[in-house]
């Protein structure tokens, strides 16, 4: 068969008038008008962007609060400036990303695994000039109390993004998964940042930066999983 045979009988199939039986038209309404909802719209992505944004900070700070501000205190102003400009201007990208993926329609200017690595490697630079102490002396000790504490924060923030997220419709789950896992990340390790008294050089580009990427991976494992059970 010829695909001008095959247009041909999908033309005279449309041509030919079809005639439903009312009786099943009648009861398809009845099952499934009732079970419509109206629907609420979603915000505008900005607003829901600034609302993320807000849970990082908020979240950054009031942990940072609660342990001791004894990180900012030992920060002089270049590395305090430099290390909160970058950290506010990558939350919100990740902000955006993730406001973006939970409207559909909306156009995301920055892909979250890139976002991702960018975060981690921006971080590294900036450590890596402003901090020159190299002493390995209690890595271990030091650097797993501060992860435990970065992840905590992150899980806290994830858990808050998680409840804006869902009131969206999710089209990609795995990349909205990375970019708020990505902002949740950033949330705890704002919060090292403030809240962290050490400033050697490998502690913070080791054990800080490491709640970003490991947020980021959770963020993607569980945008898989909710991917498998729809």
């Amino acid at each position: 068969m010829t695909e001008k045979e095959l247009d041909a009988i999908l033309k005279q199939a449309a041509a030919e008038p079809h005639e439903v039986d009312r009786a099943v038209v009648e009861r398809v309404s009845g099952i499934v008008l009732p079970s419509l909802q109206p629907v609420r719209p979603l915000p505008p992505v900005w607003v829901i962007a600034v609302v993320l944004q807000l849970i990082f900070v908020a979240v950054a700070i009031l942990g940072a609060t609660l342990r001791g501000l004894n990180g900012i205190r030992v920060l002089n102003s270049a590395q305090s400036s430099l290390i909160f400009w970058v950290l506010g201007s990558l939350g919100l990208m990740a902000a955006s990303a993730s406001a973006a993926g939970m409207a559909p329609g909306s156009k995301s200017w920055f892909d979250a695994r890139i976002l991702l690595a960018t975060c981690t490697a921006a971080f590294v630079a900036v450590f890596a000039v402003m901090f020159h102490d190299y002493r390995m002396d209690r890595f271990l000790t030091e650097g797993i109390a501060c992860l435990g504490i970065g992840l905590l924060h992150a899980v806290a923030a994830g858990l808050l993004l998680w409840l804006v997220l869902r009131r969206g419709m999710i089209l990609n789950p795995m990349s909205v998964g990375v970019a708020a896992g990505t902002l949740a990340g950033l949330a705890g390790f704002g919060m090292l940042e403030l809240h962290c008294p050490i400033l050697k050089a490998m502690h913070l580009m080791v054990w800080h930066i490491a709640v970003i990427p490991l947020s980021g991976l959770a963020g993607y494992l569980v945008g898989r999983l909710v991917r498998t059970w729809e």
